[in-house]
């Protein structure tokens, strides 16, 4: 697919630095399993696999103004929850109880590799407020807010890092180019409802390994 034909990477014009809860798919580059291993329906990682989670763990530690939810990793991809904070006055009202995350699923192009969960497609739509159904992000005062593509590409950096250091002295299996794909798959979570959805997927996808579309596998059988 030529570069005219990709699709864009995030909506357009939606600030992915505000407050709000964002359910990420990464992937690594041709769905290449390099974490470990699907076995009885549980996800079993390799050293490789617990460096990625470990450094998933450990980036509120790094970097102030977020949290991280629910995440699972896969042989080739992973799934989190990456809660941005803000801080008070982001939101139009300047109320930090109100949250102004809108909704949508954004693919990214023929690389990217979102899974088929029922997420909505759409745009922003505006405020959200809390007290009825709503999520309710914790505002933090004076706290510098980074956006959704800075800490993705952040973990990624890390890991990378980690995993060229685990081929050289620890014989890990190299990967092919890059270790992850240039991109990631975005959902901005807007309810309670949707965010318990998604956890439970998220919880739930190593069940749902031989039905997922991101076993290279039958991927890779499908892009022969």
């Amino acid at each position: 697919m030529k570069n005219r034909d990709r699709k864009p990477n995030r909506l357009r014009n939606y600030d992915y630095s505000q407050a709000g809860y964002y359910f990420v798919t990464i992937c690594t580059l041709n769905r290449q399993q390099l974490f470990g291993e699907i076995i009885d329906r549980r996800m079993v990682t390799n050293d490789a696999g617990k460096m990625v989670e470990r450094t998933w763990n450990e980036l509120p530690k790094f970097y102030r103004g977020i949290q991280i939810d629910q995440f699972q990793i896969m042989p080739n991809h992973v799934h989190g929850i990456i809660v941005i904070i803000g801080k008070v006055g982001t939101g139009p009202h300047n109320d930090p109880r109100i949250n102004t995350v809108g909704t949508g699923s954004v693919g990214t192009g023929p690389r990217a590799c979102p899974d088929a969960i029922g997420l909505d497609d759409g745009q922003p739509r505006g405020v959200v407020r809390t007290g009825t159904g709503s999520l309710e992000v914790p505002a933090r005062l004076s706290v510098p807010t980074m956006s959704l593509s800075d800490i993705v590409h952040r973990f990624k950096s890390f890991t990378t890092h980690k995993y060229m250091a685990g081929v050289k002295s620890d014989g890990w299996k190299a990967f092919d180019g890059k270790l992850w794909q240039r991109s990631f798959y975005d959902h901005i979570i807007r309810n309670e409802k949707s965010l318990d959805n998604i956890r439970a997927y998220i919880q739930n996808n190593p069940l749902r390994w031989e039905l997922d579309a991101s076993n290279s596998r039958k991927w890779m059988k499908a892009n022969d």
